[in-house]
């Protein structure tokens, strides 16, 4: 009697110390957007495994990339995909259209991979003023359709619809918050699309950004763009006072700007499930995006994410989606150069600035990115000392550089600011060299060009070296185990186990 009485303590004891260990799912969930509009992207896996490593558990997708998608398969990362805007009147048109996207976009990579698909974003800020209407009539009959499709596949339970929406659906006549409501030009829209996700049990999305206030508006109040408390460094700006509330910062404004329209049009904004889709701030090229400044708006971003805070008008604290994780140079520049520089990864994964992410961990780099050569294209000293062939000046080869590859690190307000012209000139034949993959003539420019070994990068201008994706190999698989943990503790069950058997038996 005394050895099993012995053995059922050691194996209860065995059991409580693996259970201690074992990794828990996080309580402060991270969600992130995951954009893949680059010239050189990180190979899916890669991706995942920085989401992993930073402790995002919740991405977001533009689009139904299927590296991306194949990527996530088990990865325990749960999924919103996007139906781009373009598609929308597809979607509109036939119930058929909807059907066959879910089925190749959805259905296909929960049943094969299993990507946790748990939304599908349809359409991206499709009622902004600057597209005059074109995607009024279409998004609500292909969010409809969508949801009709994803009954049919056996998936309405398991994957909502959303609609992401700009902040911009939504306004208020003096200003504050209590006198919100939705745009008058779209309001009965509006309201049908929030009762519809509302009767679906999906949720609304919106796409809230301080950082776009401050920009577009000289005399916006600077502070008023920051979080107050420890590590958001906001509190100086002067509070907004509405009724009894005292606003002291704009996403708590804005987002309960929303919450008064809906309260307006009949809806419990505690009961409606709210997604902010995007909010972030940009690290380069304008003088209000910098490193700094993206910190310490996103620093207090975490820090109400990881506290689960609320607005003053909604005690529940919605979803959000930090925009974004990493930069994207092929995209748009409109409406700046900022566009491009969103993440608080660079192209390559690298950690643009430390960020706590709560559970005291930090920001960790992407692992296993390989790079080109080690070589960079720059003007050679002869031409930067005017001595170019037949008296040739630069100037042309510079505008022919940027047109094909990024150079919005360059001019005021960016990182590059300070460089002359000559070190202008080499940023932008570096980049045409790097997004042209080194290649053979890549390098010439009328003969103004050299390849050098040597870094050229000066103070915070980095003149980078991009990724080489033909040396990515690996192609994305879906993981075996859902949690990183899960093979390391399952030895040391066997272990603990076989050490039990030796002793008692």
């Amino acid at each position: 009697m005394g050895r099993h009485d012995t053995y059922h303590k050691l194996i209860f004891f065995s059991l409580s110390i693996l259970l201690l260990h074992i990794p828990l799912k996080n309580v402060d969930a991270l969600a992130c957007n995951w954009g893949t509009q680059a010239s050189h992207p990180m190979p899916p896996n890669i991706v995942v495994k920085l989401l992993r490593d930073n402790g995002f558990n919740k991405v977001k997708l533009f689009e139904a990339d299927p590296g991306a998608l194949r990527a996530l398969g088990k990865s325990g990362i749960q999924v919103m995909v996007g139906i781009p805007n373009d598609l929308l009147a597809s979607m509109a048109s036939t119930v058929t259209n909807a059907e066959l996207w879910v089925q190749q976009n959805v259905s296909q990579y929960i049943s094969k991979y299993g990507t946790d698909i748990r939304y599908v974003a349809v359409g991206n800020e499709p009622f902004l003023k600057t597209y005059k209407d074109r995607f009024v009539k279409s998004t609500y009959p292909a969010l409809q359709n969508v949801q009709a499709a994803l009954v049919k596949a056996g998936l309405g339970r398991q994957v909502k619809v959303t609609v992401p929406l700009n902040a911009d659906v939504y306004e208020s006549g003096d200003g504050l918050p209590s006198s919100g409501d939705f745009r008058s030009d779209i309001k009965t829209l509006m309201v049908s699309i929030v009762r519809f996700l509302a009767d679906s049990v999906s949720p609304i999305t919106f796409n809230i950004y301080p950082f776009l206030s401050l920009n577009a508006d000289p005399n916006f109040p600077r502070e008023y763009a920051f979080f107050p408390g420890s590590g958001g460094g906001g509190g100086g700006a002067k509070p907004v006072v509405d009724g009894s509330i005292s606003y002291t910062n704009v996403f708590d404004a804005n987002f309960d700007t929303l919450v008064s329209a809906l309260e307006k049009n009949g809806f419990d904004a505690e009961k409606v499930e709210i997604i902010v889709g995007e909010v972030g701030w940009p690290t380069d090229g304008d003088v209000n995006a910098s490193p700094a400044l993206a910190q310490r708006f996103n620093q207090g971003l975490l820090n109400r994410i990881v506290q689960g805070k609320g607005t003053p008008r909604r005690k529940t604290a919605p979803e959000v989606y930090v925009f974004s994780l990493v930069d994207e140079d092929a995209k748009s520049i409109d409406p700046g150069k900022f566009e491009r520089h969103w993440g608080i990864f660079s192209y390559d994964g690298a950690v643009k600035y430390p960020l706590s992410l709560g559970n005291g961990r930090q920001l960790v780099p992407a692992k296993g990115v390989r790079y080109q050569a080690r070589e960079w294209c720059v003007l050679s000293p002869q031409a930067a000392a005017g001595n170019g062939p037949n008296g040739a000046t630069w100037t042309s080869s510079v505008e022919y550089a940027c047109q094909l590859a990024d150079c919005t690190s360059l001019g005021p307000g960016s990182s590059c600011a300070g460089l002359d012209s000559a070190a202008n000139a080499s940023y932008a034949f570096n980049m045409y060299f790097q997004k042209m993959d080194h290649r053979r003539g890549s390098c010439v420019f009328n003969n103004l060009g050299v390849v050098t070994k040597i870094d050229p990068s000066s103070g915070s201008c980095r003149f980078p070296i991009e990724i080489d994706t033909s040396r990515h190999d690996e192609t994305s698989r879906p993981r075996k185990n859902s949690g990183a943990g899960e093979g390391k503790w399952g030895t040391v069950v066997t272990a603990v186990m076989a050490v039990v058997w030796a002793v008692f038996y």
